[in-house]
């Protein structure tokens, strides 16, 4: 492709872009034609920059794009329209495609969780490293249960938000590692398992998940799926696909941080019901029910939605204008 050439080729139609993006106000028909024209624009200046790199015409088209897309970014759109496309589409989607990632991490915790429930029980001189006879005592038939009332319902409510949100950040944000999340989902799986096997010990196992279950089965799922999405991201490194790497991982990068949206929205439902319900005097049925109904919500939300959704064209990704342009390459 032979660069003035294209460039004489396409001159009006840049002119015309560059007059669009400069125009004080624009009709209806404008409007349409320069979001046409700036979609065009932008597949002409990937082009150029994937043969040629930075030169004189790509620097003036890019100028004659950013004047475009301000036009765009800069006109107002009704917010109850923003937050329905979110919270409708775009969020539902981006965990939906992060399902089976979230289901390995899951699968992972729980192979893990009973490996080291096992382990304990097997070899029960081990425990005597985390305490005396008299301590572990303690606290498999008074200091497990009494966690859940030491602080008022807001402020554990508080806590443990913002305990569980730091875990599934880390997990977020060092997923492109790949080692992170998995590190993570061991540390969590291998206290779950500890923990079980000193309440166990004592002849308390069912205490040790009727107390965890009303918050833990919305809790817990939140935690694979901030795993399960970071983790979504070493993979885009490591297997892109048939697109360019660094555009499977941009991809990835910008789906993680919806997905990072709703795993604070759901762990601060997981939260409410840890501070407010796991502590009441209340059969532990209805409590189990409120967690379940609470997990039940989540997995309509992101499973039946999000396929929706994901059929109706949703990637979970943001627009293709908010993204910016995208390498154009050879089949």
């Amino acid at each position: 492709m032979d660069i003035d050439a294209y460039g004489a080729a396409r001159r009006s139609e840049w002119d015309r872009l560059a007059t669009l993006g400069r125009a004080r106000s624009l009709s209806g028909a404008e409007a349409d034609e320069l979001i046409g024209r700036y979609q065009s624009g932008a597949t002409d200046l990937s082009a150029l920059r994937t043969t040629y790199g930075e030169t004189v015409e790509t620097s003036a088209l890019s100028i004659a794009l950013s004047r475009a897309r301000m036009r765009f970014t800069l006109a107002k759109r009704n917010p109850l329209v923003l937050l329905r496309e979110f919270f409708v589409e775009q969020l539902p989607s981006a965990l939906y495609q992060v399902r089976w990632w979230t289901l390995a991490a899951a699968v992972f915790t729980i192979a893990v969780a009973a490996l080291s429930y096992f382990w304990h029980m097997l070899n029960p001189e081990v425990l005597s490293y985390y305490g005396t006879e008299a301590g572990l005592k303690q606290y498999a038939e008074e200091d497990f249960i009494n966690y859940y009332s030491e602080y008022s319902e807001s402020a554990f409510a508080a806590r443990v938000f913002t305990n569980n949100a730091w875990i599934a950040a880390q997990s977020l944000a060092f997923g492109f590692t790949g080692l992170w999340p998995i590190m993570m989902l061991v540390q969590n799986a291998m206290g779950l398992g500890m923990s079980a096997a000193v309440l166990a010990s004592f002849g308390h196992l069912d205490a040790f998940f009727l107390w965890i279950a009303p918050h833990g089965l919305l809790e817990l799922t939140m935690i694979f799926v901030a795993a399960g999405a970071g983790f979504a991201v070493f993979w885009a490194l490591i297997v892109p696909g048939p697109r360019p790497r660094i555009e499977g991982v941009g991809r990835a990068g910008r789906t993680l941080i919806v997905v990072a949206v709703g795993t604070s929205i759901f762990l601060f439902i997981s939260g409410l019901v840890e501070g407010f319900v796991t502590r009441q005097d209340w059969p532990w049925a209805v409590k189990i029910g409120i967690g379940a109904i609470a997990l039940a919500s989540y997995l309509a939300y992101s499973l039946v939605l999000g396929r929706r959704a994901y059929r109706a064209g949703h990637s979970g990704d943001v627009s293709t204008m908010d993204a910016g342009y995208t390498n154009v390459h050879a089949d």
